[in-house]
Order: C-alpha cells, then structure tokens, then sequence
C-alpha cells in the first residue's frame, strides 16, 4: 500500500523565514559564546514606550479585558487607525472599514487570501520581503517577480510592471519604504504606478509597514525633517476601491513582540477578512489592543527619538560599507535596513575561500567575521546582502569594521 504523506502538499511548500533563519543561527552562536554581531532581525533594540507598557499593565487588571471581543477588533482601537490611516495615509475610511489582527503577517496572509483565486497572477516587485512569496502561495496565487536592481535604486517602472502584465494579473504587491532595501518611491513614481493600476484594473495590497520610518538626504543634519511616504492611495484616491492597506505597531513603536497590525480596505474585502479572521483567530489579545490604542492616541516624542537614532545609524552604516572596494551601497531613504550590491565581492578568493553567491558569502562573513546578515536569495536573486541597522550604535559600527577587516 503506499504511504500516504505526512504533510498536506501546500504546507510542506512552505519555506522557513530566512530572516528569522540566519537571526537564530547567530543567537545560537552567541550562545555559545562566539562575540558574533546580527543584522539579521528587523526589530528595532528599543523597549516600548514606557506610556504604552503602562497602558497594558493597567488592561490586565480590567476585567472586561478578560472576555472574548469583536473579532475585528475593539471599536476605539478601529477609530484610532482610522484616524491614523486618515492622516498618514491620506485615505478617509470609517472605524469599520479596519480589521485589527495578529501583526502585519495575519494582514498580509489574510489580504491575499481575501483577493486570489487559483492561477491569479501577483505582480512583486523584487527584491521583496521573505514572507510575500509563502502568502501568495498559500491562497494559490502565482507569484511574477519584477526585478529593480541598485542601479534603479530598487525601485521599479511603470514600464517594467506593464511588460510583466497578463491576463490573469490581479494585484500589484506595493511596498514604500520597503524592506529589505530600504528604498522609498519618490511621490511622482507613486502616483504614475497607481494611475497605471487604477486603468487596468488591478488591486493594489500596499504594505505601509514602514510608513513613519523615512529619512531626508545624507547632506541634511542628523535627524532632520523627511519627506513623507506618499501612500498609493493618497497620490491617486480613485484606487480606493481596489486596494488594501497594511500596517501595524511592530516597527514605528518598538512593539514587535505584541503581535498588533491591520488591514484597511474596501467594505466587501474587510468583511470578508473579517469572516475569515473569525474562524482562524477570532480578535487578536485585548491586552495588545489596548497598548496599540495608547501607542497611536498617545505622545509621539519616543517615536521621534527612535527615527532620530535610526537615522543616525544610517548614515554610520552607508559611510562605513562604502569604504569596502567591491560594494555598491544605494542609500536607503526609510525603513531601518540597507541592502548592499556584493556583485563585486564573489568570485574573488578571501582567506582561501571563493564565495560565488551571496548566500555563500553571508556563510564566509558569519564564520570568519562573526557578523551575521542576511542573504539576497532570501529577497529574491543573488549578489545582495541585508543589514538591519535597528541595533545599538557600537555594536553596529563593530561589525561593520570586522567586515572592512575582512574585505581589505
């Protein structure tokens, strides 16, 4: 008789994050006791705002918090970012166009979930975020990747999403700033991609993740005012039918761990999301909740502070891996990663080893520098590599050190 597999076929499809994979190698190296520096994780190394941690502290001692809530989420918590969709996003949606789930992961599974059918075609621009690839796939859609290199400064054409168009494309996957480049579209490319969506019909899933996360020009003073991310929906309102928004607390307020994110979106996508969340989830904890209300009605200062060191490191990180012969280093412009060209890099020998992928490379520099980062192949094509720059200032200009050791 033959053995039956142990796996369903789409969840033995499924492949590990390579983010989380490369960050719990490098923990389990210092745990050894090896001084290895990660670039791997991207979260910020800064406790949550102390008036947010409060704010749950004094939840789980309200019995109300205690019971089961709407599976959308708590109606102040909907008010509030729709409130902050309104300001940061441009897009003027009720409390009940919102839908509050278990991070940006669920909104981003759930979004796709909510738009695909079998064979219907995603367009990605690449390089991209590990996760993408396995929610498309999961609602069986097929995954077309458009590719911008740093000689584009990752930031791909109307023209290219155009000759990557087909009958059966469906949604445009859009992310600014985007990780694990880096690289925020300029307001006038914005506008000329949703104005391109919005005439061939195709949904827009924009991922605004990073939306409060951007910087201004490396010749400015440190910390000062950026430009805005202009949202998609803001450059061009008519897509406001044909896009979800996606976002969450994790990355602007330190508060990766609690596990809080949303989707904002036409009225059928929402209550359909919200069908869905309710049999997979039902609502997300009453104690995150009531954080994430404290952390988008509350002060901002702390976010400020946060964007200020970000930007800080930025420029440290961009000066350092410049100075290595081989590196091409596009400048990021939000988020808090930079994503070096490391073309220049393999096929050369380094201490008697020959890397030919960036993959091996990020193996080369882990065992010989003890520094940790992420390869391209995770984000789509060899030849790059990704550091996060969410980790302490010392620790950061060390690494980078190490690695200017190495290459010299």
């Amino acid at each position: 008789m033959t053995e039956k597999p142990r796996l369903s076929a789409r969840i033995a499809a499924i492949a590990e994050s390579a983010t989380l994979k490369v960050d719990a190698k490098a923990k389990a190296l210092q745990a050894e006791g090896r001084p290895v520096i990660s670039y791997a994780a991207g979260e910020p190394d800064f406790a949550t705002p102390e008036h947010i941690v409060e704010a749950a502290l004094a939840a789980t001692h309200d019995p109300k918090n205690y019971r089961y809530t709407p599976a959308a989420g708590l109606p102040e918590l909907r008010e509030a970012i729709a409130d902050k969709t309104r300001r940061d996003s441009g897009l003027d949606v009720p409390a009940s166009r919102v839908v509050v789930t278990n991070g940006g992961k669920q909104a981003v599974y759930q979004a796709f979930q909510v738009l695909l059918d079998e064979g219907d075609e995603v367009l990605v621009p690449t390089p991209y975020w590990t996760t993408y690839p396995e929610a498309i796939k999961l609602a069986g859609g097929r995954q077309v990747d458009v590719f911008a290199g740093s000689e584009q400064g990752y930031l791909v054409t109307v023209e290219q999403l155009e000759a990557a168009r087909t009958e059966r494309t469906k949604v445009l996957l859009f992310v600014s700033p985007s990780n694990p480049t880096g690289a925020v579209y300029p307001p006038e490319q914005v506008r000329a991609i949703g104005e391109w969506a919005l005439e061939h019909g195709i949904w827009v899933i924009a991922d605004e993740i990073y939306q409060n996360l951007t910087y201004a020009a490396l010749d400015t003073e440190v910390g000062a005012p950026a430009p805005r991310a202009l949202s998609i929906v803001e450059a061009v309102p008519g897509l406001a039918e044909q896009a979800i928004l996606v976002n969450g607390v994790a990355k602007t307020y330190a508060m990766t761990g609690w596990r809080l994110g949303w989707m904002v979106g036409p009225a059928d996508v929402i209550k359909g999301a919200a069908n869905l969340q309710s049999h997979l989830t039902s609502n997300v904890s009453n104690i995150s909740q009531r954080a994430a209300i404290a952390a988008l009605t509350g002060p901002q200062e702390p976010v400020e502070q946060m964007r200020r060191a970000f930007d800080r490191r930025r420029r440290t990180i961009v000066a350092e891996l410049s100075k290595i012969e081989g590196l091409r280093v596009p400048v990021p412009e939000g988020a808090f990663y930079v994503y070096p060209d490391v073309t220049g890099l393999l096929g050369r020998e380094w201490g008697g080893v020959t890397p030919t992928s960036s993959l091996e490379l990020a193996d080369l520099i882990l065992e010989r520098a003890e520094v940790a980062a992420v390869p391209g192949e995770a984000f789509g094509p060899s030849g790059f590599l990704r550091f996060s720059y969410a980790l302490g200032d010392e620790p950061l200009l060390e690494g980078v050190q190490r690695l200017q050791r190495l290459f010299g």
